[in-house]
C-alpha cells in the first residue's frame, strides 16, 4: 500500500512538536487516529520511524531519513498548492481564445492591447472558425459565440449583444437605385451566407410579416467576406453592428430600409464547457470584454 500525505503531515507533526498529543491537537485530530495513522505508516514502510517510551519521543535511523524526504515532498505540494492560489488570483498561463474571424477582427484584437497591459502574464492563442467547433477536440479554453446557442453541454456567459441591419454603399445605391419598400429588393444583388440558412434571414417583414428569408446572389461563409464584398459595390448585404460600426460612421455604407427594419439583436456569449473548472485566465478575459463591451452595444 501506498503512503498517503496525510500520513507524511502527521508524521512531520509528531517529530515537529514532539509527541502525538501535540501533533492531534495540531491537526484537529483525536489522540487515537493520530496514533492509528502513525502506526499505519511505520506498517507500509515496514519500518520503525520513531521510538516511543514513557518519556519522549526519538527518530530512527531509517525514521531521519524518511523525515528529509518527506519534507521535500510537503513542503513541494504546499509550494504547487501556493502557486494554484496566486494563479487563481492573479491571471497567467495559456489562454486559447477562439471566434469567427468578423468578431475577431472588430472585437477581440483592438481589445488585447489593453487586456495584455492589465493581465501581462497571460500568452493569448487566438483561432478564428467560422462555424461551430468541438472545444475539446480543438483545445480551446473559451469561444465568442454569436446566436442563440443549442450545445445543451456548453456554459454560456452573456457578454452583450448586436443589432443586425441591411446595408449598401453609396455608390451602389447611387448606380442601382435605393429600395423604397421590400419588394423592390428583387431586382437587386444580395449578398448572403453559405450556412446556416437561418443568417439569411434579414430583418425586414416579408409577405406574411415574418423575417424575409432571401435568395443570395453571392454567398459566402465569412461575415468578413460578405462586408468587404459589399464595400465593393457588389450589392446589398446584412451584418452585425459589430463589424460595421466604423464603416457607418464614416459613412462607406447607408442603413438600407430604415423604416421597415425590425429590431433585431443577436446575442453574443462566451461559452466552455460545464465541466471545466474555470480559471482566472477565462473569467479575467470574459469579464474584460463584458466591460469593453458595455450595455450600448454597437450602435
Amino acid at each position: 500500500m501506498k503512503t498517503t500525505l496525510d500520513e507524511m503531515q502527521l508524521f512531520l507533526a509528531v517529530v515537529d512538536n514532539g509527541s502525538i498529543t501535540a501533533a492531534a491537537e495540531q491537526l484537529g485530530q483525536t489522540i487515537s487516529a493520530a496514533s492509528r495513522t502513525l502506526g499505519r505508516l511505520e506498517e507500509k514502510l515496514q519500518t520503525t520511524l520513531l521510538r516511543r517510551t514513557t518519556r519522549r519521543m526519538e527518530l530512527t535511523e531509517e525514521g531521519s531519513a524518511y523525515l528529509d524526504r518527506v519534507r521535500e515532498i510537503v513542503a513541494s505540494v504546499e509550494a504547487t498548492e501556493e502557486q494554484m492560489s496566486v494563479r487563481r488570483d492573479t491571471p497567467a498561463g495559456l489562454l486559447r481564445v477562439d471566434a469567427a474571424s468578423p468578431f475577431m477582427l472588430h472585437v477581440v484584437v483592438p481589445l488585447v492591447r489593453g487586456y495584455r497591459e492589465r493581465y501581462p502574464q497571460v500568452q493569448l492563442e487566438f483561432n478564428s472558425n467560422e462555424g461551430i467547433i468541438d472545444l475539446l477536440e480543438r483545445r480551446t479554453d473559451v469561444a465568442i459565440r454569436i446566436g442563440a446557442l443549442k450545445d445543451s453541454t456548453l456554459h454560456a456567459t452573456p457578454i452583450g449583444s448586436s443589432r443586425i441591419r441591411v446595408l449598401a454603399t453609396p455608390d451602389y445605391l447611387a448606380a442601382h437605385g435605393t429600395p423604397r419598400k421590400v419588394s423592390d429588393l428583387a431586382r437587386h444583388a444580395l449578398l448572403g451566407f453559405n450556412q446556416p440558412e437561418s443568417l439569411n434571414d434579414w430583418p425586414l417583414p416579408d409577405q406574411n410579416g415574418q423575417p424575409l428569408h432571401i435568395q443570395p446572389t453571392i454567398r459566402s461563409s465569412s461575415g468578413e467576406t460578405l462586408r468587404q464584398l459589399a464595400l465593393e459595390g457588389a450589392g446589398i448585404v446584412c451584418l452585425s453592428d459589430f463589424m460595421t460600426r466604423e464603416d457607418r460612421k464614416a459613412k462607406r455604407f447607408k442603413q438600407v430600409l430604415t423604416q421597415q427594419t425590425f429590431e433585431v439583436r443577436q446575442p453574443i456569449n462566451a461559452v466552455y464547457y460545464r465541466n471545466t473548472a474555470l480559471s482566472s485566465r477565462i473569467t479575467s478575459f470574459v469579464d474584460y470584454l463584458k466591460r469593453a463591451l458595455g450595455d450600448g452595444g454597437f450602435e
